[in-house]
């Protein structure tokens, strides 16, 4: 099959599309024929790598997980021993946190892992959108959101600020969003009920407080927004910050039993339950994919490249299957 495969660490040129082994499924995997997967930051920061403990993990010298890719949508393409529960030839589409390999034309995952069915009529390419909404409800769940509670969404136009309006509104929240000039329109479209432009005006100085603060971009700080908090408010950060002060702030914050400022990790055990959240709001249309661009798997390159540009909006798509 062919892969998008990097031995080493490095720029995007690192990237190389090469003819390996195909996958076949273990006793409770199912193998699936991937048609669409994405590019995103955190396939970039993987093969960077960035930061520089991302090693730790993926491993010191070299990459241990040649194949980058976390979301996919395709068809199950074969099923391995006691597997029951998926058929060949159904359509899908989940996440693999945990060894990645979307980056190719056929992939390996548990059974029991993050996978659900692809709701009717959905293309492939509109169905990747798995990794910024695991991400999203992970800080939205714990901001605790619902009827008449506000939230701002700071970078509402990338992955997970996009997949963060959609999911607050959702849950009957209220939501700002604030964006670029280009992407008012889009924040409009999702429903946000507020748009503010960061380019044209200080976002926090807009005279208004809310619930909660979610920097879905890693591009501001709790010290800048904390005006913009209700008394018992939360700010709640998508990236480390400078010099790591949202792991430091969200631990203080942990120490007086505050929820002042939170730094939530996303677990594997809740990405299906997400990914079925996600088929129910597709099929009532109260979700759908952004997508900024496609790219044929053969030009992934240039996806890496687009994507390290940070002016994506939405997410960027790697058409593994033409079409």
């Amino acid at each position: 099959m062919k892969a998008a495969v990097h031995a080493r660490y490095g720029p995007p040129e690192v990237v190389q599309i090469l003819e390996v082994p195909t996958p076949q499924p273990a006793a409770g995997e199912v193998r699936v024929q991937v048609h669409a997967t994405t590019v995103t930051r955190t396939d970039c920061g993987m093969r960077g790598p960035h930061p520089w403990f991302v090693r730790l993990g993926a491993g010191l010298l070299r990459p241990r997980n040649t194949i980058l890719g976390m979301d996919f949508a395709g068809v199950v393409h074969a099923v391995g021993p006691g597997v029951t529960d998926w058929q060949v030839g159904e359509r899908v589409f989940g996440l693999s946190p945990e060894v990645y390999g979307a980056h190719a034309e056929f992939l390996c995952v548990s059974a029991a892992g993050p996978m659900a069915r692809l709701p009717a009529g959905a293309a492939f390419h509109e169905c990747v959108v798995g990794e910024g909404a695991w991400y999203a409800d992970t800080y939205l769940q714990k901001l605790r959101l619902g009827p008449g509670r506000r939230l701002l969404v700071y970078g509402a136009a990338g992955a997970i600020g996009t997949a963060a309006v959609l999911l607050a509104k959702a849950t009957g929240a209220s939501v700002t969003a604030v964006v670029a000039t280009p992407h008012m329109d889009m924040a409009r479209s999702l429903g946000a009920d507020r748009v503010v432009d960061y380019t044209a005006e200080d976002f926090t100085a807009i005279g208004e407080t809310f619930d909660a603060v979610l920097d879905a971009v890693g591009k501001t700080s709790y010290f800048r927004c904390r005006r913009l908090l209700k008394p018992g408010g939360t700010f709640a950060a998508t990236d480390l910050g400078p010099g790591w002060q949202n792991v430091w702030l969200s631990l203080g914050s942990a120490l007086v039993r505050s929820e002042r400022v939170i730094f939530p990790l996303p677990q594997v055990v809740r990405a299906r339950a997400v990914l079925e959240r996600l088929r129910g709001l597709m099929e009532a249309h109260a979700y759908r994919a952004v997508v900024d661009r496609r790219y044929p798997l053969a030009a992934i390159v240039d996806a890496y490249r687009y994507v390290e540009t940070g002016q994506k909006t939405g997410v960027v798509v790697v058409d593994v299957v033409a079409g």
